[in-house]
Formats: C-alpha cells, sequence, structure tokens
C-alpha cells in the first residue's frame, strides 16, 4: 500500500499542474486524490452525463469527441500526460458537453469537486496554472473556428497543424516535431473533412517536402511548411 501512494506521489510531482507544490502539499492533497487505470477504448466521461469530478492524465492519451446524429465522430480535442479535463462540469455544474474516450492505456487522477475547490482557495500556485490554461484553451477554440470555417481542405489541415505545433510542437534543426500521433482518420475527424480528402493533402505536403511522416508517426512541419503557413 505504501508502495502504491509513492508511486501516485510521484506521478503527481510530475504534472505540470502541481509542478510547483512542495512534497509537503502534495502529501496533503495526495489522499484526496484517487488513480484510476483505463484500457484504449474505455468510456471515461459519457456525454450529458453530470459529473462531479476533474480528470489528470498522469499517463496516456484521451479523446474528446461528439457524435453526429448521422453516426459521424468529431474530435474536439486531444488530450495526453499531464493535461486535464471534465473542469467545466466541475465549475458550472452543468452536464458534460462531450465524451472523454481512452485512445491508449491510461492512468488518470480523479479529484473531487470538493477537493478541487479546497485546493483552488488553499493554492493559488495551482489557480494560476488553471487559469492560465483555460486561456490558452479558449485561444484554441478560436483556432478551431477559423479551421472549421475555411472552405479548402488543405487551408483545414495546415491551420489544424499549426495548431497543435503550438501545444505539442518541439523545435528541432529540421523543424516543428509534433509530439502526438494522429492517423489520417484523427485528422478527418478534427476538421470535418473525409479520411480520402485528408490522404490527397497529406501527400501533397510530404511530396513537396513541407511536411515529414517519421518512422515513429510523428509529423514533422518542415522549414517550407513554416515559412508559407506561419503568421508573420
Amino acid at each position: 500500500m505504501e508502495n502504491r501512494e509513492n508511486i501516485k506521489l510521484d506521478l503527481l510531482r510530475n504534472t505540470d499542474l502541481f509542478s510547483s507544490l512542495s512534497d509537503e502539499e502534495l502529501n496533503l492533497i495526495c489522499g484526496d486524490i484517487v488513480v484510476e487505470e483505463f484500457r484504449k477504448n474505455d468510456i471515461i466521461l459519457r456525454e450529458e452525463d453530470t459529473s462531479e469530478f476533474m480528470y489528470i492524465i498522469l499517463f496516456g492519451k484521451v479523446k474528446v469527441y461528439k457524435t453526429t446524429e448521422e453516426g459521424k465522430e468529431i474530435i474536439l480535442a486531444l488530450h495526453q500526460t499531464n493535461d486535464f479535463f471534465g473542469e467545466l462540469s466541475l465549475i458550472d455544474g452543468k452536464t458534460t458537453p462531450a465524451t472523454v474516450s481512452a485512445i491508449e492505456d491510461s492512468v488518470i487522477s480523479i479529484i473531487s469537486r470538493k477537493a478541487f475547490y479546497s485546493m483552488l482557495s488553499q493554492r493559488v500556485k495551482v489557480l494560476e496554472k488553471i487559469l492560465h490554461i483555460l486561456c490558452a484553451r479558449l485561444r484554441e477554440s478560436w483556432e478551431k473556428i477559423c479551421i472549421l470555417n475555411s472552405r479548402h481542405a488543405s487551408q483545414k489541415i495546415t491551420l489544424l497543424l499549426l495548431m497543435l505545433s503550438h501545444e505539442y510542437g518541439q523545435k528541432t534543426a529540421d523543424g516543428i516535431l509534433m509530439n502526438v500521433k494522429l492517423t489520417h482518420q484523427d485528422i478527418a475527424d478534427m476538421t470535418g473533412l473525409t479520411r480520402e480528402s485528408v490522404t490527397r493533402t497529406m501527400d501533397k505536403l510530404q511530396k513537396e517536402d513541407e511536411v515529414t511522416i517519421l518512422d515513429n508517426k510523428l509529423i514533422r512541419l518542415n522549414a517550407g511548411f513554416l515559412r508559407q503557413y506561419s503568421p508573420q
């Protein structure tokens, strides 16, 4: 039992949201946090559920999505290690706006409403971190509106790649490496395009050496892409 608590403490310590807390502060909140494991494709939250919890991904990756009347899945967001979700329902008391499921095996910490508000009232650094992340998500929502309003497939995809590069991008000598794995179907679900349209556009970008798909399936935005599409 003690070893399990130490593992939980180590996971929380490596989470951005709690990185500013001392070991003593982490120990105080550790008892209010439950850690659960989810297998790939497990549903963590369902749309219209009433959630009393916030979720922090200690390890893994999830997708947030809505399903249309025609059964098409629209991905609203991807979250991975260190990200959190579920805070909207926790704050305003309304139902969950979308479904969240695990893309891969994930370890997630679950914080109750009572523990959440207690933590915010007593630890200003955590509150500041959450406000910063919520502001970033609001800006991301504006970018997504631009993507959905774009008329051409190539513009939708390049805008999406630029947006994701802000969150997941890592500068390298050869360009910006996107530290998130995206299938063509993922890109289609995030842009409202068909998978075939995404494949044609991505093939064209690769042929023109604007993007490179690496052996580990990660995408690199090359210098040509950045010169042409990045805001000046």
